[in-house]
């Protein structure tokens, strides 16, 4: 199926590993053009070789930070001036912290909500006024079903990824009249880089084997099912789609 996003312009965040990766490789795929930001110069440069030969698309890489104001401007004005537009923002950049309410710092929740709250404030400020000049366009915030239905012990990032589904909601309200869709994909138990890390040198399959057990439909989610929704509800099959929050999780979060 035809997704409608050749000579589209994308950006992802976190876009070097993981999903972010696998997103960014699924839109080139599709023919568009895709600047992948992350923040370690080395790592993202090797990636981006990588994506280049295994889609042949179009991709570049600039290395910045989301909870650096200038950052973000700087990677929104690089994707325009080197692609002539922008169509597509994916907030992806992010990572888990889960402790105790009694555990959390001042330190943890300033740096949760610069990281995870205003990085995607700050991207969607400045691609707003491309989105608006290319007649519309897809904005995609990464979050979780933990937003919806926190467990215990699952703070500070249940409580900024609940503000991503206010974000979401609010900017898809305030900029329907101007073709521009955002909506948040929440989360549950995927393939990644950071799950890696908690396998501790075990058998990363036996891992995913026991977190599978908790997934209704009895496995562990891969890069490419989130790559798959970003792509189409980036795509012209969901131009009726906004303010949505779909849970990707084998059914795991109770909450729709």
């Amino acid at each position: 199926m035809d997704l409608g996003l050749q000579g589209k312009v994308a950006l992802i965040t976190g876009g070097s590993d993981g999903l972010g990766r696998a997103s960014a490789e699924r839109l080139a795929n599709e023919g568009a053009k895709v600047v992948v930001c992350a923040r370690r110069e080395d790592h993202l440069q090797q990636s981006i070789k990588e994506m280049t030969a295994s889609t042949g698309g179009q991709l570049i890489g600039v290395a910045m930070d989301v909870t650096n104001a200038s950052d973000c401007e700087r990677a929104i004005e690089t994707a325009v001036s080197q692609f002539g537009q922008l169509d597509i923002l994916v907030n992806n950049a992010g990572t888990s912290a889960a402790k105790s309410f009694e555990d959390v710092s001042d330190a943890d929740w300033m740096a949760d909500i610069e990281l995870k709250v205003m990085g995607a404030v700050r991207m969607c400020r400045h691609a707003l006024p491309h989105l608006k000049k290319a007649g519309g366009g897809s904005i995609i915030n990464a979050t979780i079903g933990g937003a919806k239905a926190p467990a215990a012990a699952s703070l500070p990032t249940t409580v900024t990824r609940a503000a991503g589904l206010n974000l979401t909601k609010s900017l898809a309200a305030e900029y329907a009249t101007d073709n521009i869709r955002v909506n948040t994909i929440c989360i549950g138990l995927l393939k990644s880089a950071q799950w890696e890390r908690r396998a501790e040198g075990g058998s990363l399959d036996q891992f995913y084997d026991n977190l599978a057990s908790r997934v209704p439909l009895g496995r562990v989610g891969e890069a490419t099912d989130y790559a798959d929704l970003v792509a189409f509800l980036c795509s012209a099959s969901a131009t009726y789609i906004t303010g949505t929050s779909i849970n990707l999780d084998g059914g795991l979060c109770p909450v729709d």
